[in-house]
């Protein structure tokens, strides 16, 4: 605890963790147990995970992802399945019960909800049985969302969770974007969205969407696992925001933390400032 890095931040209003695609079968030891102190340092109010929880959806895998987030301490903690979390080669369990390892494991609920005073988080399930690695939101899970969103108090940061990504900034990422990605960006920005976080890709950014009235869509890198992507660490993302109090404007902070191998540590590697659109 001796390490600034790991010293908790001074915080009004709400903090959150974005992690994503651990895909437990593939961890890496040194930067699982870095994580597992980073985290326990940041007092957060919530750790989001947006899927991929392990490689091959074995009990093995999942009860090891389990005893993780056991450790990480967390106040509250929101998952949502991966494609990586059905079972690829057992057919039979992935064509009748796709998610009996997953809820076994984690919870039955696989679109978890956080509702607190200064945030809303609303989890969506994007994976399907018939696809391999594509996502897919339908029309039911877009509109109910969107209720949810527009019921948000108006001091909320409004978020979304999915899986793939519903924005890529590299052209060979172009094929996993989310399907239905479109009409759920249109009505979720009718609703007030303020940022869609996802995951699949294992490459960190954050991009403005035009097509949402300006929301954010907020990817993360892959936490803990050896499957990185070349320039892109294991990292996580921490999210800062406070409803503002005598300004117009509504901004939220987000912190990439990188894995740094010298140090054996996430360390602090890029800050934005996101400017939100304007509720109402």
């Amino acid at each position: 605890m001796n390490d600034p890095a790991l010293a908790p931040h001074a915080a009004r209003g709400c903090v959150l963790l974005h992690l994503s695609d651990p895909h437990f079968g593939t961890e890496q030891p040194p930067v699982v147990e870095a994580l597992v102190r980073w985290v326990r340092a940041q007092a957060a109010d919530a750790v989001l995970v947006s899927g991929d929880i392990t490689q091959r959806a074995t009990r093995a895998q999942f009860m090891a992802a389990r005893d993780f987030f056991q450790r990480l301490g967390a106040a509250r903690l929101l998952v949502i399945p991966g494609n990586h979390d059905i079972p690829l080669f057992d057919l039979g369990t992935r064509l009748i019960s796709p998610y009996r390892r997953y809820r076994a494991a984690l919870g039955d609920e696989l679109e978890p909800v956080l509702d607190l005073p200064h945030s809303l988080v609303l989890g969506a399930k994007t994976t399907r049985r018939w696809r391999h690695s594509d996502g897919q939101i339908d029309a039911a899970q877009i509109e109910r969302i969107a209720r949810r969103l527009a019921a948000a108090a108006p001091g909320q940061l409004r978020v979304v969770m999915v899986h793939q990504p519903v924005a890529v900034t590299r052209p060979e990422d172009h094929e996993n974007l989310l399907h239905g990605r479109e009409a759920a960006l249109a009505r979720w920005a009718e609703a007030g969205v303020d940022l869609v976080l996802g995951g699949h890709i294992h490459l960190p950014f954050a991009v403005r969407l035009p097509e949402a009235r300006g929301a954010w869509a907020v990817q993360a890198g892959t936490a803990v696992s050896s499957r990185i992507r070349s320039g892109a660490p294991n990292s996580v993302n921490l999210l800062r925001w406070a409803a503002p109090d005598g300004d117009t404007r509504r901004r939220c902070t987000l912190e990439r933390w990188d894995f740094d191998a010298r140090r054996t540590a996430f360390a602090l590697a890029r800050t934005d400032t996101l400017e939100l659109p304007a509720n109402g």
